[in-house]
């Protein structure tokens, strides 16, 4: 019973190209930095003094997340 809706499932997407990698990246990636600039916004608010710290590792932290959407990329059109 499983294996054949596994088959019916991997028939039904065989269509499916690097859309679909790209799509659950660039929304992982979204989500990743807007939790990142919530939450540096918020501790800014709470002690307006360490703003230079928590800038650089908002940044850093906003880059890793866009990296994943990146390899993502990379990943979806190598077979092309």
């Amino acid at each position: 019973m499983i294996p054949q809706i596994i088959a019916e499932a991997a028939a039904a997407t065989a269509g499916v190209t690097g859309s679909l990698t790209l799509a659950v990246a660039g929304a992982g990636a979204a989500i990743g930095i807007g939790l990142v600039g919530m939450k540096s916004v918020e501790a800014v608010g709470r002690n307006p003094g360490a703003f230079g710290k928590v800038l650089t590792l908002s940044i850093i932290g906003m880059a890793l997340a866009e990296a994943n959407a990146i390899y993502a990329l990379i990943i979806a059109f190598q077979g092309r």
